[in-house]
């Protein structure tokens, strides 16, 4: 590929040197500055992760259903409060353990039981039976009743008709009609009381005695619930059972009440040596993004000027075009170099328009203007060897221009 001449060389501007006394080497300060953007990140990140375990851990405590702490329309919240109010001593205990901490007299206390996820054993509802003298079970299942009321089974479910007391205990006289649906009872032997049947020996309140202990099952529970206390006589037979003692332990059996302690997570299926790994990779990740996430050093000063030849940029520039197979490109810098060289030649100013130049050096060489103007315009090399040979028609052009205009 030909090209013009070399004319002279280009030297780039000088610039300023630092002082001598000028500090490269990053500070501390400059360093904390550059990972500001990292400690920012990970500082959002962890706010996040607890804020997001906080609010769960707070959902799963107060979303189950009759939940003393749940404020829903399904919750008991409502009905915890009230009885504060009125003095009642409320303990609120997830486990077996602690509710029998939460009992220090067994006589001035009702225990509340709502096994929710029937998580309690035999030898667990044998426990209970001894904590209070005062005892109410929400919903029992069968392995609670053949424990604390072996005379009591279930006896399907109850709609949440309104049903009258029709029996002599307390709390349910003071109540005279409740609705909300539940579970009802049914027994086939004596027992204290049994209130607000449904007509088909089916009962959502039956109290029995066992082991010294008044025990009395509760199947209405949408009448304790928020959106149906206020409903007829529901809060009057609610806080007449709870609020009968001085003190009352509401126990929604956990984790901590399964058979051999809480379930057994993936940690515990895990090797050893998983933990120790994991937290290499988090820590080689760490600093792998710290490495690769710097930002570059200071600057390297170099004197100046440097002299840059001009062939240097010109031989760079052919072999980006060759690399990129840009031939019209690089014929259309030859021809501009061309059409510049010839204008001056011919002695046209410097705001000539390309079709002066053409008519000019067609006149002068003696070519068709058309030839002339495919040659320095309109041509498009196909391959390589076109632009090799518009290349030397270019320069052919331009030595018979220079022999007619300054002959030897």
């Amino acid at each position: 590929m030909s090209a013009s001449p070399v004319r002279d060389s280009r030297e780039l501007p000088s610039a300023e040197l630092p002082a001598d006394d000028e500090i490269l080497t990053p500070t501390v300060r400059a360093a904390a500055r550059k990972a500001l953007f990292w400690i920012v990140t990970v500082t959002i990140i962890l706010i996040i992760a607890a804020v997001g375990l906080l609010f769960s851990g707070t959902l799963l405590a107060t979303e189950e259903p009759l939940g003393p702490e749940n404020p829903a329309p399904e919750g008991a919240k409502a009905l915890v409060q009230v009885l504060g109010n009125q003095g009642v001593d409320v303990s609120i205990v997830a486990s077996l353990t602690a509710a029998e901490r939460a009992i220090d007299d067994p006589a001035g206390t009702t225990l509340v039981v709502n096994d929710i996820d029937d998580l309690l054993t035999e030898d667990q509802w044998g426990e209970v039976a001894g904590l209070a003298d005062t005892i109410v079970l929400i919903d029992p299942d069968f392995t609670a009743l053949t424990e604390l009321a072996p005379d009591v089974y279930q006896a399907g479910f109850v709609d949440d008709a309104a049903r009258t007391a029709d029996c002599d205990l307390p709390a349910a006289e003071a109540a005279g009609t409740v609705t909300g649906g539940g579970f009802g009872f049914s027994t086939t032997e004596d027992v204290v009381a049994t209130c607000f049947g449904n007509g088909s020996d089916s009962y959502s309140v039956i109290q029995v005695e066992r082991r010294g202990a008044l025990i009395t099952i509760l199947g209405a529970t949408e009448s304790m619930s928020n959106g149906r206390i206020v409903e007829e006589g529901n809060a009057a037979l609610a806080l007449n059972l709870l609020g009968s003692q001085p003190d009352l332990v509401w126990y929604t059996p956990g984790f901590d009440d399964l058979a051999g302690g809480p379930p057994a997570t993936i940690a515990d299926y895990s090797p050893d040596w998983v933990v120790p790994v994991m937290l290499t990779l988090v820590l080689a990740f760490i600093a792998t993004a710290i490495w690769r996430g710097r930002r570059f050093g200071p600057l390297i000063v170099e004197n100046l000027p440097v002299t840059v030849r001009s062939s240097e940029t010109m031989h760079g520039r052919a072999r980006l075009y060759q690399k990129a197979s840009a031939r019209l490109h690089a014929l259309d810098s030859l021809r501009i170099g061309t059409i510049d060289r010839l204008a001056r030649l011919v002695g046209l100013p410097r705001l000539a328009t390309v079709d002066e130049v053409i008519t000019s050096v067609a006149g002068l060489s003696g070519r068709d203007q058309r030839d002339v103007r495919l040659l320095l315009v309109d041509a498009v090399p196909a391959n390589d060897q076109q632009l090799v040979e518009l290349s030397d028609q270019l320069l052919i052009l331009e030595a018979a221009v220079t022999s007619r205009l300054r002959p030897q």
